[in-house]
């Protein structure tokens, strides 16, 4: 009984689990916010894309 009391005691003190919860957390937050980057520029890295296809054709033609 007073090892399983001991190990419970250990356990309730040892700060690895906190820890492990933090960086959890914080790799979920870097994760949200690389996808919504990711999402807000994509569109507008397209529309860059696009905009300088459709300019490229036009400029070799006029010379």
């Amino acid at each position: 009984m007073n090892t399983l009391r001991e190990k419970l005691v250990k356990f309730l003190k040892s700060e690895d689990g906190p820890t492990a919860v933090e960086y959890a957390v914080m790799v979920a937050l870097i994760i949200v916010v690389s996808i919504a980057a990711i999402t807000a520029l994509g569109s507008k890295v397209s529309t860059t894309f696009t905009n300088t296809a459709t300019a490229i054709p036009s400029a070799t033609t006029a010379s």
